[in-house]
C-alpha cells in the first residue's frame, strides 16, 4: 500500500472509529490530507493515529491566527508515518479568549518544544504538559509576538559617533566635479 492509500486508509478508520471528532475533511494544495477534529476529541483522533495507523512521529505543531477572517486560531499538527512515508495533518480551531488544548505530550514526548513554542509566541495553554514556559522569549516579556493583535512597535536608532553628511556612495570624485 503506497503513502497515499495508507493516508487514505487512516481518514477513513478515524471517521469511522471517532465518528463525532471529524467536522472537515480535505486535501491542501501541497497534497496532504486534513482533518478538522473537535478539540474535545484530539487526543483520541491522535492516539488513534500513532498507536493503529502507523504515525509513529510527530513531524511539527504550529499555529495560525487568522484575525482577520475569524476570531479563532487553528492548532495544526503534522503526523509523519515513517513506515509508510506519509504524511496527515490534523487541525483543530480554536477560540482566542482561553485558548487551552489538552496536552499530546503523553503521547509524543516530542511534542514537548512544539507545545512551549506555541505558548509562547501564541499564548496558547496545552493542559497536562510537564513543563508549560517560554522558550524564546524572556520570562518577563509581556505578550504573545506571532499573535496578529500584537501591538508592532518602532525604536528610534541612535547612531553614535561621526555621522558624516553623505553616504561613502555619495560623494563624487574631484575629477568628476
Amino acid at each position: 500500500m503506497g503513502n497515499a492509500e495508507h493516508v487514505e486508509r487512516a481518514a477513513q478508520t478515524i471517521k469511522a472509529r471517532l465518528p463525532d471528532a471529524v467536522v472537515d475533511d480535505y486535501t491542501m494544495k501541497s497534497g496532504w490530507r486534513t482533518l478538522v477534529v473537535r478539540k474535545e476529541r484530539l487526543l483520541d483522533v491522535l492516539k488513534l493515529a500513532k498507536d493503529e495507523l502507523e504515525f509513529l512521529a510527530i513531524y511539527d505543531i504550529t499555529a495560525a491566527d487568522f484575525l482577520e477572517h475569524e476570531p479563532y486560531f487553528h492548532v495544526i499538527y503534522v503526523l509523519h508515518s515513517p513506515t509508510r512515508l506519509a504524511k496527515l495533518v490534523i487541525k483543530v480551531k480554536l477560540e482566542r479568549e482561553q485558548p487551552v488544548l489538552p496536552s499530546a505530550t503523553a503521547i509524543w514526548p516530542g511534542a514537548n518544544w512544539f507545545e512551549r513554542e506555541l505558548y509562547d509566541l501564541f499564548g496558547i495553554k496545552f493542559e497536562g504538559h510537564p513543563n508549560l514556559k517560554r522558550i524564546l522569549m524572556p520570562d518577563e516579556w509581556i505578550g504573545h509576538p506571532l499573535r496578529k493583535d500584537y501591538p508592532l512597535t518602532e525604536e528610534p536608532v541612535e547612531f553614535k559617533g561621526h555621522v558624516p553628511k553623505r553616504l561613502p556612495s555619495e560623494v563624487i570624485p574631484k575629477q568628476y566635479e
